[in-house]
């Protein structure tokens, strides 16, 4: 195999590959194996056809299409070890020659790597962080675990409260007319939770069991499903359980999870709460910094890049949903989108996204920041650790790709240290209305 490069404008390339005739000779022998059985001519059984013989009733060209889907299928992932270049998009392909004796050719379209002109990374100005934890943060998050601890108990005697959670039936209509996704049966929901359209869950407090009622509302101007949007709407509901959340005793649950005393539950929930608002605040500041970083620097994204980047992102959404039992195509019908929509949606974080890594990658070759041996090392047994696999198997038949792109996420991670290292920290401002109550004051 053969490969030239010619580069284009805005960071693209064409890549134009060739492969020896005696390659297409073996994709085509390996097409008519997959053909044969589809294949009649009379005189000969299903699968007995001579490959010469079909060739000289149909032509060579029968082949050359699944033998194209070989070739490329099977060289172009082995360009890249012919090139010394930064392919940042999926390729689109197209096939310049393929005839029997002479080599398979075929061009790829590509974006590269583009340049970066990084702008000021060190002494970048951030908006600093409140992460001081007060006694109302740690009450909050002891009520919180109090709350992930307790049990939902029947109640049969009072109707329903805020807090309750209750199962119950619902049947919507517009101008008494039901419509698609408005009604269920033992549909479980907490009042006060908002997980309904304002309005709603309020006015199911106070129904008794087994009780009709009638729920108006109005859907929101901006709903998802735009044929419902600012409609006026009547749920017939009828709640047939009632369960309320007991709570456990403190004491209980300190005794419970092993603490020697209230004080050192306290102490160990604060110093779980620091930790969390020092990572916020980690990650807030990682954001304003690489965001002006980006706004200080000059960065041409070509389009495939982009649209690479959205593919990807995509497929995660799209493996996020099937996690929860849906399918990106219900998800679709359901919001009332199309998944061009979504990609417009999301291109804006995808050009972000690639913005971010690019100003981070070209911090990292101005500070010569490197991953090392010890570091990968350490990021394979966090990883391992994460998927409760040892290092042997969580490394077994690990690509070099894989290692490559390890390299390439401790080098950034390395640029942000730099980043955050240098940053400075200014207090927000305050507003109007606080200035002059404070002038007042004085």
């Amino acid at each position: 195999m053969n490969v030239q490069v010619e580069k284009l404008e805005g960071s693209m390339a064409k890549l134009i590959i060739s492969v020896e005739p005696e390659k297409v000779d073996e994709a085509c022998n390996r097409a008519y194996k997959r053909m044969k059985n589809r294949i009649s001519i009379p005189g000969f059984r299903k699968g007995k056809v001579p490959k010469n013989m079909i060739e000289k009733m149909y032509g060579p060209e029968i082949w050359y299409e699944d033998a194209t889907q070989f070739l490329i299928n099977e060289n172009y992932p082995n360009v890249f070890d012919q090139i010394d270049e930064d392919v940042v998009s999926s390729p689109e392909i197209e096939v310049t020659q393929i005839e029997k004796g002479k080599e398979f050719i075929f061009e790829a379209t590509v974006a590269l790597r583009p340049p970066v002109k990084l702008g000021k990374y060190k002494g970048v100005t951030v908006t600093k962080v409140d992460t001081d934890v007060t006694d109302e943060d740690v009450q909050q998050e002891i009520d919180n675990d109090l709350k992930r601890n307790s049990r939902l108990v029947e109640v049969t005697d009072r109707p329903a409260e805020k807090g309750d959670t209750i199962v119950f039936d619902f049947k919507g209509t517009i101008d008494g007319k039901a419509f698609d996704g408005g009604s269920a049966e033992n549909h479980t929901l907490e009042l006060g939770s908002n997980t309904f359209i304002p309005g709603f869950e309020d006015q199911l407090v106070g129904v008794s069991l087994e009780e009709d009622v009638d729920v108006n509302v109005t859907f929101p101007e901006d709903y998802q499903a735009s044929e419902l949007a600012g409609k006026d709407a009547v749920f017939a509901c009828r709640i047939h359980t009632i369960r309320n959340r007991e709570m456990p005793e403190l004491s209980d649950y300190i005794d419970d999870q092993g603490f020697d005393s209230e004080e050192d539950y306290r102490a160990d929930v604060k110093d779980r709460i620091e930790k969390r608002k020092n990572n916020e605040a980690r990650r807030a500041y990682e954001d304003e910094a690489i965001g002006k970083i980006i706004a200080d620097s000059e960065i041409e994204l070509p389009d495939p890049m982009v649209e690479t980047q959205v593919d990807s992102m995509i497929r995660d959404y799209s493996m996020s949903l099937r996690q929860s039992g849906m399918r990106l195509e219900d998800y679709f019908k359901f919001s009332n989108t199309s998944e061009e929509q979504l990609r417009t949606q999301m291109r804006p974080e995808a050009e972000d996204r690639l913005k971010g890594s690019l100003v981070l990658e070209e911090i990292g070759n101005a500070e010569n920041l490197e991953a090392t041996e010890e570091d990968i090392n350490k990021k394979i047994e966090e990883m391992a650790s994460m998927y409760g696999m040892s290092v042997e198997t969580f490394t077994k038949d690990m690509p070099d790709s894989e290692r490559d792109r390890l390299k390439k996420e401790i080098v950034m991670e390395k640029a942000i240290d730099v980043i955050l290292d240098n940053k400075k920290e200014t207090k927000k401002k305050a507003s109007k209305k606080k200035d002059e109550k404070s002038a007042e004051e004085e």
